[in-house]
């Protein structure tokens, strides 16, 4: 399973959009990220950009992204509606695919160190990443905006940033940077132009005056609408469904004599969030997520089958049996193109092959799955090494005193690094499992899975390898630190294959990693 993290970073700029388009020129500058969307508000005075991606490449856009807002949105003349105490007010990162929170908290720590050391702002860690527990709340941090926080910084040494001076930046403010769970942003439009009245119900629903649990809520007027919203933000529609709070506001607001105009989701929502609203306003009893028909073809049975059948010849060979269909064919014309990483993981998908054809004779059903996903994705990392490959050569073709050679080296490096640990990672799971599949597989079977673990001994020491060289020319020193302690991961992996001793000749394989691990 590929690695994906989502970050949604907000800045205080929404009716410039030139300034927005050029935040989305450096998302699309990365190779790795995926932009997802973006939104501007002139009222409220703030744009919302969403993007996804492998973790570092999205860490990379992020501090690029706080580099360009300082360069291009000056605070001392921003008036708007929604909080904020800095350019780029708030960056979160949020675990979507593959990592932990952890990841998450330790990618926000990272990019927060850069915003701090390389471009003097003041950063702020909040919630799962938060250094002190007044900070984990982003509203905490906001208190009394621009001058509270500036008040705070001066007088109470409680309140130093954790990266960066301890005075916020002349025209940037300051960051606040963390990590968090997925959250959906929910605005109801009130038929008035009372400011008081949207406050009103915004302190009725919100959790921190007594109101709905996980819900975050604000009063706040939109002069070019002649309206005025309650402004949200739900941290669990799971506990606190939509249609919950769409309902309290409309009870609060109907107290008031006042109509709801309308409502809007700013940025993106989880499915399962309307799917729950859908049911409630539908009245839908026993409804399944898998009734939805966008998720039944997307599901992983049905990929299978309608990728079977476009592969399949006209006549009767559609209605062949899953279980005899043939596995894909992996095929190699010349050397060109190829890598050392791509090399990798096409030997890593054949030991994965044999695992397979193993572990079918056995009829181990759990086993041979592992290891059919194992393979799709080593096929995919194959490719994926030879594109890093290719855009890191283009990269160092341009002129050393050109200005987007850094930039374009470190994130193009990005892949060269992160594509063959992900062969790693994945070979070193190999290696259990082929394990396992011989004290259940005949004798004759013995050589085919000794054949697959010495192509995952080496892989896993070449590519390796290449890692450690490709962080030798990699610019971004907290990027190699941070890819440090993902090593750490990985030789403990390989120190606990060796505890279960490990017959020979694997039984030493472990030390050629500890050797690539020594700082250097």
């Amino acid at each position: 399973m590929s690695q994906v993290v989502k970050c949604v970073p907000n800045f205080s700029e929404g009716r410039n959009a030139d300034v927005v388009q050029a935040l989305v020129r450096v998302v699309r500058s990365v190779p790795g990220v995926a932009l997802l969307d973006e939104t501007m508000d002139p009222d409220h005075h703030r744009a919302v950009l969403t993007f996804a991606g492998r973790p570092y490449a999205v860490a990379e856009v992020a501090f690029q992204m706080a580099r360009v807002a300082s360069q291009l949105i000056d605070l001392r003349s921003h008036h708007g509606e929604h909080p904020r105490v800095g350019a780029t007010d708030v960056m979160p990162f949020v675990p979507i695919r593959g990592v932990s929170m952890q990841d998450c908290v330790q990618l926000a720590r990272m990019v927060g160190q850069r915003i701090g050391n390389e471009l003097k702002i003041p950063v702020f860690l909040y919630e799962q990443a938060a250094s002190r527990p007044e900070r984990k709340q982003l509203e905490w941090i906001r208190k009394g905006g621009l001058n509270g926080l500036a008040d705070r910084m001066g007088s109470d040494p409680a309140w130093a940033p954790d990266f960066g001076p301890k005075h916020l930046h002349q025209t940037a403010g300051a960051t606040v940077v963390g990590a968090r769970w997925p959250l959906i942003a929910f605005n109801v439009n009130l038929k008035s132009q009372d400011l008081s009245i949207a406050k009103a119900i915004a302190k009725v629903v919100r959790q921190s005056s007594g109101g709905l649990p996980f819900v975050k809520a604000i009063g706040v007027e939109l002069k070019s609408h002649s309206l005025v919203q309650v402004s949200m933000n739900l941290t669990n529609h799971e506990e606190t469904p939509l249609h919950v709070v769409l309902a309290a506001v409309q009870r609060e607001a109907a107290v008031h004599g006042v109509e709801v105009a309308g409502t809007e989701i700013v940025g993106l929502v989880p499915e399962q969030a309307l799917m729950e609203t859908a049911q409630q306003a539908l009245c839908l009893n026993q409804f399944d997520g898998r009734q939805v028909l966008e998720a039944r073809l997307d599901s992983s049975e049905s990929r299978e089958a309608i990728g079977r059948l476009a592969a399949s010849k006209p006549g009767k060979d559609h209605f062949q049996p899953a279980a005899k269909a043939a596995a894909p064919e992996v095929k190699i014309t010349d050397s060109q193109g190829l890598t050392g990483g791509s090399v990798g993981a096409l030997s890593a998908a054949f030991a994965a092959g044999l695992g397979i054809m193993v572990a079918k004779l056995t009829r181990a059903r759990a086993v041979e799955t592992r290891l059919s996903e194992i393979r799709t994705r080593l096929h995919e990392l194959a490719q994926a090494d030879r594109d890093a490959y290719a855009r890191v050569l283009q990269a160092k073709k341009l002129p050393l005193n050109h200005p987007d050679r850094p930039l374009q080296l470190s994130s193009n490096l990005l892949g060269a690094i992160e594509t063959p640990l992900e062969i790693v990672k994945l070979s070193c799971e190999l290696i259990p499992l082929l394990r396992g599949l011989s004290a259940h597989a005949k004798p004759e079977l013995h050589p085919d899975l000794t054949m697959g673990l010495r192509l995952a001994d080496a892989v896993i020491d070449g590519c390796l390898g290449m890692v450690d060289e490709n962080m030798k020319i990699q610019p971004n020193q907290l990027l190699i630190a941070s890819i440090r302690e993902r090593f750490s991961v990985a030789e403990q992996m390989l120190v606990d294959e060796k505890s279960l001793c490990y017959t020979p000749p694997f039984d030493s394989w472990p030390q050629n990693m500890l050797n690539i691990l020594k700082l250097r």
